[in-house]
């Protein structure tokens, strides 16, 4: 693979995942770490990644809570749109983190009135400007690649809240691994929110469908909904609803 080709799948994912390993790479591609850090070493001095121990974050993720230069950005609006239409007057609505939770907050209609409970500082700084939803930010160690609360506090506070839905912010998701990620800390915060919450709704964008990440979350019939910017009778979809989803 050539190194322009190398630095291209570099890039998308991690555009894709927020945050990828070096070793991870390294397989992928079939070449040595050595390689991979100098494209990581490239990548970060073009500025187009945030080259951090072990591997790298999007810089399009990190630059900024407001920032236009987020990835598959009309995909994201048009899970939020969707996702939005499902919340009603009186609930109780845990969500995570990452930029299409963030497109979530945008799309709540000024009327709704519901508490959000987040362990997200970004998606908490969108909440609060909402003119009448209450906010409740679940703090504790913040994870800095992924911009959440992390850690036996957080999960505590979580396990005692029932919540009507749960929206989760999803890294990778194939029909047979089910929900994956690459963060331990943030895999435990994940479950404990599923565990809580009458309803789980995964948001995906297209292209992380059929992927996969180190870390197990959920069986993919532990979510009730699955969200994509496709049409629900995409081909694409059809294992998902064979597997018992419904499909927005």
């Amino acid at each position: 693979m050539l190194k322009k080709e190398r630095q291209s799948f570099i890039l998308r994912q991690v555009n894709l995942h927020n945050k990828v390993l070096s070793s991870d790479l390294s397989q992928e591609m079939s070449v040595s770490e050595d390689t991979i850090r100098r494209d990581l070493n490239e990548l970060s001095d073009d500025g187009k990644i945030i080259k951090v121990h072990g591997g790298a974050l999007s810089k399009s993720f990190h630059l900024s809570i407001r920032s236009s230069n987020v990835y598959s950005l009309d995909e994201k609006k048009t899970i939020a749109h969707k996702a939005s239409q499902l919340i009603k007057d009186g609930m109780f609505v845990l969500t995570t983190g990452g930029t299409t939770i963030i497109e979530l907050a945008k799309a709540l209609p000024a009327e709704l009135s519901a508490t959000f409970i987040t362990v997200s500082l970004p998606v908490a700084y969108e909440y609060i400007h909402h003119p009448n939803i209450e906010v409740i930010f679940i703090g504790d160690k913040i994870s800095k690649s992924a911009q959440i609360s992390i850690g036996g506090e957080a999960i505590s506070k979580i396990r005692q809240i029932k919540a009507d839905l749960c929206f989760l912010g999803t890294n990778a998701i194939d029909v047979t691994s089910g929900i994956t990620d690459s963060d331990w800390d943030v895999v435990q915060v994940k479950r404990a929110m599923i565990e809580t919450s009458e309803k789980v709704i995964s948001l995906a964008i297209s292209e992380k469908l059929n992927t996969i990440q180190r870390i197990k979350i959920c069986d993919v019939n532990d979510i009730d909904v699955l969200i994509t910017e496709l049409d629900n009778h995409d081909d694409l979809l059809k294992p998902y609803e064979k597997a018992g989803i419904n499909i927005l």
